[in-house]
């Protein structure tokens, strides 16, 4: 299993379809990958403006191919992904605003 800090330029004219199929469940319900990235979207900090930052786990070659596919690309652009260990990309963020109180 591995952990990524994820970095990607969200747009801003979907983010509340985004909220809202966060708050229905229905990404939590996409398999294998629906709970991790629930997680990691409902707590998703701002790094800069119009930019999200967040840790996610995933299992895929190349990093988050399935969550690209089903959701990411439609919400953001400009996605990078750094290698971090459980935990140290929220530690590292944890000081950053919230992406749904903005």
């Amino acid at each position: 299993m591995a952990y990524y800090l994820v970095k990607a330029r969200f747009h801003e004219d979907l983010l509340a379809e985004l909220r809202s199929r966060l708050d229905t469940g229905e990404i939590q319900q996409m398999r294998p990958f629906g709970s991790a990235l629930q997680y990691s979207l409902e707590n998703a900090r701002i790094d800069q403006p119009g930019w999200a930052i967040w840790e996610e786990e995933d299992y895929c070659r190349p990093p988050l191919a399935q969550e690209r596919a089903a959701v990411l690309d439609t919400y953001f652009t400009d996605l990078n992904t750094e290698r971090v260990e459980k935990g140290e990309g929220w530690a590292r963020i944890e000081s950053q605003p919230m992406l749904w109180d903005s």
